[in-house]
């Protein structure tokens, strides 16, 4: 059950969140700049490629990584082929982990690694093996991390993670923090733009910034539910099975971000699809078992001692103005016909005049889910331990 009346308690709220959740999705924007600067310490600014990569391949563990391999693919998927690799092992820890290269990875290949922890081996033997086939490899690790070390013996460039100050002392925060996400991203996103994959100079980070640190103003613990867009989405996917539909370019991997965080972090079930897709994919639970009306026989029946059933909630992410070519009504139609409530999201702006995403609309719509996350997490006392 979501408690609501801890969602208008900043200080109930701070209390609860001991893994400073909050904190760090409201410093998403100061970890840009960050990351960005080490970056540019780093000397991907001043990369001078001789043309641009066959395909880029990334490894990482993690929900951040995951998140970050699908935005590459999203936003450089039209110019290279990406491929995530995917871990293979006998645990989810880290020093169980393995990725393996493709047979067909080579010289004109590049390797992405990006992880929140960098003490995997196996990552270290990644770099290793990419090294033997003449991969360029670069990799975002906590600096002076054994995956750094061994990313920098192989000649390959590493970015340091951008850390702030109280995560230094408290890796589990760090690594569970929205943050971590825009540590990981931001590099690879000015590395990509010096290739010519993705266009995202300094100026365009500048802006991503700036749009999450007025997204987390919007969001953050002191405003009050009814005009927090997160919060509001939070409360209204309390005891609900969210269906996740998403539009557009950038809204495809946040849909599938925002499904995994509030597994993740709240234990709650999501599925998020694409429309028109989603229409099909999803009909079949509006009107089954999950629908607003199911069971409607047993009204009479003694509930006091049983788990309020889930009921599934169409949750609309939009990277696109109202307008133009769309299944958005289809989809209200859809979800208004078996009696399920809908939920609606759209940052400012969309899609770029030239067709191609809005990095700032990427950042409204990435911090303003997973703010949601963390307050249904928070609210119904399933943060991780």
């Amino acid at each position: 059950m979501l408690d609501e009346t801890l969602l208008d308690d900043p200080d109930a709220l701070a209390r609860v969140d001991r893994r400073g959740l909050l904190r760090g999705a409201a410093e998403a924007g100061a970890r840009v700049r960050t990351a960005a600067r080490h970056a540019a310490e780093a000397g991907v600014t001043e990369l001078n490629p001789e043309g641009r990569p066959r395909a880029i391949l990334i490894a990482g563990p993690g929900t951040a990584a995951a998140c970050v391999a699908d935005l590459v693919a999203t936003l450089a998927g039209a110019s290279a082929p990406v491929a995530r690799l995917h871990s293979t092992g006998v645990a989810a820890a880290a020093g169980a982990l393995r990725w393996t290269l493709p047979g067909w990875a080579g010289s004109v290949d590049l390797l992405l690694i990006t992880t929140a922890d960098g003490s995997e081996p196996g990552l270290a033997l990644l770099a290793e093996q990419a090294y033997r086939r003449g991969i360029t490899v670069v990799a975002v690790a906590p600096q002076r991390s054994p995956l750094a070390e061994a990313v920098g013996d192989t000649h390959g460039l590493v970015v340091p993670m951008a850390t702030a100050p109280h995560e230094l002392t408290d890796e589990e925060s760090q690594s569970a923090s929205p943050a971590a996400l825009w540590a990981l991203f931001t590099p690879l996103l000015a590395l990509l733009d010096r290739v010519g994959l993705v266009t995202a100079p300094a100026d365009a980070l500048q802006k991503v910034a700036d749009r999450l640190d007025r997204t987390a103003e919007r969001c953050g613990p002191a405003v009050a539910t009814y005009s927090n867009p997160a919060k509001t989405l939070a409360a209204e996917l309390a005891d609900t099975l969210p269906l996740i539909w998403t539009e557009g370019l950038a809204a495809a991997p946040i849909g599938r971000r925002f499904a995994t965080v509030l597994a993740e972090l709240a234990g709650r079930p999501a599925f998020a699809a694409e429309l028109p897709e989603a229409l099909a994919a999803h009909g079949t639970l509006l009107a089954g078992d999950f629908a607003a009306g199911a069971d409607p026989e047993d009204f009479f029946r003694d509930r006091v001692e049983e788990a309020q059933a889930l009921h599934a909630r169409v949750v609309l992410l939009r990277d696109r103005p109202v307008g133009g070519l769309t299944a958005a009504p289809a989809a209200r139609e859809l979800a208004l016909s078996h009696d399920t409530t809908i939920s609606e999201l759209e940052p400012e702006n969309g899609t770029a005049d030239d067709g191609t995403a809005d990095l700032a609309a990427f950042a409204e719509l990435l911090a303003v889910t997973d703010f949601a996350a963390v307050y249904l997490a928070l609210a119904s006392r399933r943060t991780p331990t």
